[in-house]
């Protein structure tokens, strides 16, 4: 017997979202997506009950905007348990540690329903690692009864979050619920962090946290025009017109290498030998290998930053990671690691600290490149994407490579998608790195995210609208 059939019990318990009966209509679809994105907007900003007002620092400062996280609120885990559940059961059943075969429908249904209990299972214990290790007060202050809410108030939440999810994914709505939120998330960041109206008293009077209205604040209140130019420039510790026009160039970039692609020619047997282009574009992956790459680090960081709390002396654990407070002189402190692992998988803070420590910068550049491109080639074996996947489909649908005979299809095939794979992931993964080194607003791998989320749901858009029209005519 394998190993998924175990998870039959609990097929009838686990919740779900059956597929829909009809085609449902562009407009329609539109209105769900938009709808779970609302649902999630006020879970992020719905404080949890039973919670003390946090005085502590904020272990995950670095990873809530990718992880579509918002501090003390319904959204505290964001879509870490998801996407972490996501990550190790396709790794296991590519690696066949789970003897799982995905053509069978049987097999299918039981690993949907073995994702979801992981799933479930992983926000439980996310929620009871966050509540008794401190992160909303000390338990005897807030009662055991407090403690055990706000468990269940992040766990009710998590089933939320899987079964939005569900829906889009199921035909609803447009893409994935999971890159719905977490580009959502990222874009509000920036735009609050460019037009912040938040007014913070640095020492040298009182500026606006919004780097674009700072600039013109700066420019009416300082007597000396060019020092408000550099102040609006380079300032320190807020957001500024450099970091944001870093965002802008990586977005234009990111949004240009969209649109590298090799184009095949395919014939269509079953039409009389019809010719369509085949495209197989740079990011054949699209955002997998960051958001991979992005889950395998925010685990580091959190069983890094548990195990050093409880031991902070023990030098086994400092090697995995040692963390400190980011800016003690800021008026908003969260620790960050300044040792160890943790400390070298994170990106340089500033510039001059990369130059200071470069060893730090080229380990960063090398883990994150080497584990978007080993993600991205994963990725391909593990989602039915690879060259002897394609090329089963292609035979099945009597689709050939023009000029080539049926049998050469898979060969024709492994001269790119490989390639696609792993350089795509290298070059997401190079622009993570140029984006953290410049300074970008919302992270290197934020942006990444955002733009290919909102590149791919623009183009299910289209494909949509496309449908919509043909089936009118």
């Amino acid at each position: 017997m394998k190993v998924i059939h175990l998870i039959r019990p609990f097929v009838s318990v686990v919740p779900e979202v059956e597929k829909p009966t009809a085609a449902i209509p562009f407009r329609e679809k539109i209105l769900w997506t938009t709808c779970a994105l609302l649902i999630y907007m006020v879970c992020s900003n719905l404080p949890l009950y039973g919670v003390q007002r946090a005085v502590t620092s904020d272990p995950f400062y670095w990873m809530r905007v990718i992880l579509a996280s918002n501090r003390g609120t319904l959204m505290e885990l964001g879509v870490s348990p998801l996407v972490t559940t996501g990550m190790v059961m396709q790794l296991l059943a590519g690696a066949k540690i789970i003897d799982v075969n995905l053509d069978n429908k049987e097999d299918r249904v039981l690993f949907q329903a073995a994702q979801k209990v992981v799933g479930l299972l992983v926000t439980i214990v996310e929620a009871a690692a966050y509540v008794f290790s401190g992160m909303y007060g000390d338990v005897a202050a807030i009662g055991s009864g407090n403690a055990l809410l706000i468990v269940a108030q992040l766990f009710f939440a998590g089933l939320v979050l899987l079964m939005l999810d569900e829906m889009l994914q199921r035909g609803y709505g447009l893409g994935s619920g999971i890159s719905l939120f977490i580009a959502a998330h990222i874009s509000e960041t920036i735009v609050w962090q460019a037009f912040s109206p938040t007014t913070v008293n640095t020492g040298r009077g009182t500026e606006f946290e919004g780097a674009f209205l700072a600039f013109f604040h700066l420019i009416f209140v300082r007597s000396n025009k060019f020092q408000a130019i550099r102040e609006a420039l380079f300032r320190q510790n807020l957001p500024n017109l450099t970091n944001l026009m870093a965002t802008v160039l990586i977005f234009a970039a990111c949004i240009y290498m969209q649109g590298w692609r090799v184009n095949l020619t395919v014939k269509l047997q079953k039409s009389r030998g019809l010719e369509r282009p085949y495209p197989v574009k740079l990011f054949y992956t699209s955002n997998m290998p960051i958001i991979l790459q992005t889950a395998l680090v925010s685990n580091i960081y959190f069983i890094s930053k548990m195990l050093y709390n409880s031991a902070p002396n023990s030098p086994f654990i400092k090697l995995i990671g040692e963390w400190g407070v980011a800016s003690p002189e800021n008026a908003v402190q969260y620790p960050v690691p300044i040792g160890g692992l943790a400390y070298y998988i994170s990106p340089p803070a500033t510039l001059s600290v990369m130059f200071h420590d470069p060893f730090h910068a080229l380990f960063y550049l090398m883990f994150t490149l080497t584990a978007c491109a080993i993600f991205g080639r994963t990725w391909t074996e593990v989602s039915g994407t690879s060259v002897k996947h394609i090329a089963r489909q292609m035979r099945e649908n009597q689709v050939v490579m023009k000029g080539h005979r049926d049998t050469a299809t898979a060969r024709v095939l492994g001269r790119y998608i490989p390639i696609a794979a792993a350089l795509g992931g290298i070059c997401i993964g190079l622009l993570t790195v140029v984006a953290d080194y410049m300074g970008a607003i919302g992270s290197g791998a934020g942006i990444l995210l955002t733009v290919t989320i909102i590149y791919d749901l623009y183009e299910a858009c289209m494909r949509e609208n496309m449908s919509s029209l043909q089936s009118m005519m």
